[in-house]
This record gives C-alpha cells, sequence and structure tokens, in this order.
C-alpha cells in the first residue's frame, strides 16, 4: 500500500473497517444455523431449501474465496474490498426482505460472492497498512472481536428469536446494513487508496470451473428444493458432471501460468496433511452443527435462546485455548495436539448422537458442546501453524487462501451430502407413517401421541447417524495429523 494508507492517523480506521466487515461474516455464520429453523417455519422452507439457504453461501465463498484474494491485489485492496462490503450488505437487504425461499438462495449466493472479495481482504488490508513491529497487536485485536462476534452473535440472535418470534430471522440479516455502511464510511473518507499490482494475472477460467463443479455436485445431492430425497439416477447425473467440471479444474490449475490453486504446494506431505485432516475435521462441525439447531428447535421443540445457550461453551473454550494450544504447538509440534483435539472431538460427536434421546440439554448437549469445544481449542491455532510451517515463507498467504478454502468446501460438501442422509433416514424411521406430512426438523400439528413420539424417534434417529458419521471422520483427522503432521521430540 501507499504510505498514505499506512500513516498512523490512518491505521486505526483500517482496523475499526476489517473489524466491522468481518463482525458481519462472522455474524451470518454463527447465527444462520439457529435462524434455519425460524426460516423453515416463517417462508415454508423444505430440508432442501434450507439447505441451500446455507449452501448457497458457501458454494460462491468457497470457489470465489481465492479468486477475491488476488482481485485485491491486482487491483488495489481497498477497492476490492470495499466492492466486496457492498455486494454483501446489498445481498443482505434483499435477505433481510425475502418473501421466499428461492429469493432468500439467490441473494445468499450474492453474499457468498461478496463474502469471497471481502473476507480475505479484511486480514489482508491490516496487514498491509500495519508495519512489521506493530501488525501482531492489530491482528490481536482483529482477532479478539471477531471471537467476541462469534459468542455474542448466536446469544444476541437466540434469544431476539424467542422474544419476538419466527419474522424475527430477519434482523440477522439487516444488522449487516449499519455495520457494512459504517466499514465503507471509513474506508472511503478515511483510508486512501493502494497501489495495485498491474501486472498480476486472475485464473477466472478455473474460478469458474470451480463453481461449476461445486454446483452441480450440491445440486446433486440436494435437489432442487422438494422435501424428498432425490432419486440416485438424479444424483448420478448430476454429481457425475460436477466431477468432471472438478478434473477439468484440476487439469486447468496444472496448466495454467497464474493458478488460483498452486498444486506443487500439495506435493509437500505436511501440507496434504493438514488439508486432508482440515476437510475431514470440518466436513464433520459443518454438518453436526448445522443439523443440531434444526434438531433440538424443530425437532424437541426447544427455544432459540435455549440452544444459544448450549452452545455458548464451544466459543468461550475455543477462544480462550486457541493462545495455548499455539504455544504448546511450537513446543511438541502440531500433530500431537491436532490428533488429540481431533479425538477429543470425536468423543464430543459421539456422545451427541448417543445421548440424542435424552433430549436432554443441560446434561447432554451442553457438556458435549463443551468437549466439543475443547477439542477444536487444541486444533485450530496448531492447524494454522501447520499449514504455515509447511510452505516457503513467500506462500504463507496462498497457503493460508487454500487452507481456508478447503474448509469452505467441507463445510458446503457435508450440507449438501450429510442433508440427503438425513431425509433418507427420518423417511424410513417413519415407516408407514412416512406419508404424513412429517418432515425432519419441523414440529407437526394434529398428530396423535404415537404419531409424534414416532417422528421425535426418528429425528434421533437422523441426527444420530449424523454425528456417528461426523465421529468417524474426526478420527480420520487425528489419523491423518498424527502420520503426517509435525512431532518434536521432548527436550
Amino acid at each position: 500500500m501507499t504510505n498514505d494508507i499506512a500513516a498512523p492517523q490512518s491505521r486505526r480506521f483500517v482496523l475499526v473497517a476489517a473489524i466491522l466487515a468481518s463482525s458481519m461474516g462472522f455474524i451470518d455464520g454463527s447465527v444462520i444455523s439457529i435462524a434455519i429453523p425460524a426460516i423453515r417455519a416463517n417462508l415454508g422452507a423444505t430440508l432442501a431449501e434450507a439447505q441451500w439457504v446455507s449452501n448457497g453461501y458457501l458454494l460462491f465463498l468457497s470457489a470465489l474465496i481465492l479468486l477475491g484474494g488476488a482481485a485485491g491485489d491486482r487491483f488495489g485492496l481497498r477497492k476490492m474490498f470495499g466492492l466486496g462490503i457492498v455486494v454483501f450488505v446489498a445481498a443482505s437487504l434483499i435477505c433481510a426482505l425475502a418473501p421466499t425461499p428461492l429469493i432468500l438462495v439467490i441473494a445468499r449466493a450474492v453474499q457468498g460472492i461478496g463474502a469471497a472479495f471481502m473476507v480475505p481482504g479484511s486480514l489482508a488490508i491490516i496487514a498491509k497498512a500495519y508495519p512489521r513491529e506493530e501488525r501482531g497487536r492489530a491482528i490481536g485485536i482483529w482477532a479478539a472481536s471477531s471471537s467476541l462476534t462469534s459468542i455474542a452473535g448466536p446469544i444476541i440472535g437466540g434469544f431476539l428469536l424467542t422474544a419476538l418470534g419466527e419474522w424475527s430471522w430477519r434482523l440477522v440479516f439487516a444488522v449487516n446494513l449499519p455495520l457494512g455502511l459504517g466499514a465503507l464510511a471509513l474506508l472511503w473518507f478515511k483510508v486512501a487508496p493502494d497501489r495495485p499490482e498491474a501486472g498480476r494475472k486472475l485464473d477466472w477460467v478455473g474460478a469458474i470451473l470451480a463453481t461449476l463443479a461445486l454446483m452441480l455436485i450440491a445440486y446433486g445431492f440436494t435437489g432442487d428444493g422438494s422435501e424428498s430425497v432425490p432419486p440416485l439416477s438424479h444424483t448420478i447425473l448430476w454429481c457425475g458432471g460436477g466431477l468432471l467440471f472438478a478434473a477439468a479444474f484440476l487439469v486447468w490449475e496444472h496448466r495454467s501460468a497464474a493458478p488460483m490453486l498452486p498444486l506443487r504446494l500439495f506435493a509437500n506431505r505436511g501440507f496434504s496433511g493438514a488439508n486432508g485432516l482440515t476437510f475431514a475435521l470440518y466436513f464433520a462441525l459443518g454438518g453436526t452443527m448445522f443439523f443440531l439447531p434444526m434438531t433440538m428447535i424443530g425437532g424437541w421443540g426447544e427455544t432459540p435462546a435455549t440452544v444459544s445457550l448450549a452452545l455458548l461453551p464451544m466459543g468461550i473454550l475455543l477462544t480462550a485455548l486457541s493462545s495455548f494450544s499455539g504455544a504448546w504447538a511450537d513446543r511438541v509440534g502440531p500433530g500431537p495436539l491436532i490428533a488429540l483435539g481431533s479425538l477429543i472431538v470425536a468423543s464430543a460427536f459421539a456422545v451427541l448422537g448417543l445421548t440424542a434421546p435424552l433430549h436432554n440439554v443441560w446434561f447432554a448437549i451442553l457438556p458435549s458442546i463443551a468437549l466439543l469445544g475443547l477439542g477444536m481449542g487444541l486444533v485450530v491455532s496448531p492447524l494454522s501453524t501447520a499449514v504455515m510451517t509447511s510452505v516457503d515463507d513467500g506462500e504463507t498467504g496462498v497457503a493460508s487462501g487454500v487452507n481456508n478454502a478447503v474448509a469452505r468446501v467441507a463445510g458446503l460438501a457435508a450440507v449438501a451430502l450429510l442433508g440427503a442422509m438425513v431425509a433418507s433416514r427420518f423417511e424410513q424411521a417413519l415407516g408407514a407413517a412416512a406419508e404424513l406430512p412429517i418432515f425432519f426438523g419441523t414440529m407437526a400439528e394434529g398428530l396423535s401421541a404415537e404419531q409424534d413420539a414416532l417422528r421425535l424417534a426418528a429425528t434421533d434417529q437422523a441426527f444420530a447417524m449424523v454425528c456417528y458419521i461426523t465421529s468417524g471422520l474426526s478420527v480420520v483427522s487425528a489419523v491423518v495429523a498424527w502420520l503426517t503432521l509435525e512431532r518434536k521430540a521432548r527436550s
């Protein structure tokens, strides 16, 4: 950036703008799963449409986030960061006013496009505005503010949904307007433009191929929004097309002079292992945390406020342990800590599955979520260390971006694939009652006591299946971490 944007009087405005923009993304990411049951009830959305509300956003964010980071260097970081905020805020307004599930899904997709340029820009603009000796403190303030938002967002959202009713899910998106406008005002009036890298090339072909691949695979598993499971022929056809585009993407990235995904990085065992376990672990985390609030609110009848309180320990423990686990990783290596953390996460998911029929929030769900927070607290910082130390110093930015994209793709795949499995398992558990208007994650009126008991049992079985699958994937993450990541001998 130019000296103007790095001047001391501009830096604090850069930091505040980055915090405000990041807050939008963190609020949407942490509150949306709690708001999904209210969205389904208020708009009459099916399970598949609820999946698309999540995946419409993740699809474009995961496919374009690497391009968004490169675009900041090519056209100017302030310009592209601001553009991402504008798109995100405009889409948030449409989300807040959406009259139908289809419009909400489309708006969420546009939100994902904006986030692909906003998310990488929020940290990059801080790194470029602050000199190296002050950068750590600034990033620490940003990280602390982000953690606070992630913790407070679900609590505030849960209590608003409980107090104001189903319509108040719209406030989750409406809150982005003042946050985004504040960030834009600071960027426009207080931050000078930076100098773009005119020679930087963007991998537009790779971005298009990645988007088409992810879109077709997600559509293959999720379908067009109907409540029933897509036919096998549908899944094979669309997923097959997605895999062809994925193969074309890999061929293009291998041959491209300026690929957005440098495949040569995967020749490093540590980098490949870190990203492999990231996919497995974040698939598990994304899938479980998508279906848990839906199970508790729509299935068991708990309030959003209760669910938000039950999920609180995860954010607290993750935040509290991250700095300690990063220091521990420097001493013993990231491999042992990530392996231990992944095993703890696996046990948390297994306990969630085993205790699902109890419907006990405070003595089953809450301890399991605390265990999950403990495990993830041991994983997150060491995983960043593993990614960064597996590549040369000049490639840490690209490596971090790739790992971020892998985590997003994992969440997308989890919601799409597990959604189809949940719908199928739920229908099987209902048996003859599957002909009744009973759907996973929603309450039903006019049912007899026997029918409602069957609905609850089917809900528990479908959710437990998710937990057992994600528990197994977490064990896989532990094994990969132990076999591929650095372990330091005791001194």
